[in-house]
């Protein structure tokens, strides 16, 4: 399950265009399910800088913890609230609700340079 259309990073995060010219990002399905049963994530604030490579938050999981990567550079201008509560909700629909910021670019950035579906469907099955 890794949808066409969006674009992806080695650390198993997605990105997606989202409105404004900011991205949406979000957790695989396969670190999803590599993860378990997901209890707790920490996002940043908006208004948060972020550059790329840089740790973004953190999910917990009954199995481990593990650091999310910004994918690109920028300001946190959304974050998901309705984590807090129900961070289980990237276990069931991790590509849908379960999304995690939007970040808007600090330079006009190209998704090319991240995974295809492709790219990252070899990654995972490598």
């Amino acid at each position: 399950m890794i949808p066409e259309e969006l674009r992806y990073t080695a650390e198993h995060e997605w990105v997606a265009a989202a409105d404004g010219g900011a991205v949406r990002v979000g957790i695989t399905h396969f670190a999803q399910d590599a993860l378990g049963d997901i209890v707790f994530v920490q996002l940043p604030e908006a208004g948060a800088q972020v550059a790329v490579g840089e740790s973004l938050g953190e999910i917990e999981s009954t199995k481990s913890v593990s650091e999310i990567y910004a994918p690109v550079g920028g300001t946190v201008s959304a974050r998901n609230e309705v984590l807090a509560d129900t961070p289980e909700v990237i276990n069931s629909d991790p590509y849908g609700s379960g999304w995690l910021v939007e970040i808007t670019p600090a330079d006009a950035v190209s998704l090319d340079g991240l995974l295809s579906a492709e790219a990252y469907r070899e990654l995972t099955e490598s």
